[in-house]
């Protein structure tokens, strides 16, 4: 069991921490009153856009699509 791990890792074919992909999702956030979303984002993307937009309140929600509560769509 040790071997083969270690074997994975000499090898290169266990992928870096560094180099996985980030998970994307949804980014709201609340500003004047108003809830927006973006989809595609990483929490750190998010995170980052909230804070440009100066937004009061803000949430990310990992692999998932901006949802519209059935409106316009």
């Amino acid at each position: 069991m040790v071997g083969s791990v270690l074997s994975l890792v000499l090898t290169g074919a266990v992928e870096p921490a560094a180099e996985r992909a980030e998970l994307t999702g949804a980014c709201y956030c609340r500003a004047a009153g108003e809830l927006t979303c973006a989809a595609g984002l990483t929490e750190r993307d998010c995170r980052r856009r909230c804070a440009e937009d100066l937004c009061d309140d803000w949430f990310w929600l990992d692999r998932r699509p901006c949802w519209n509560w059935g409106y316009g769509g």
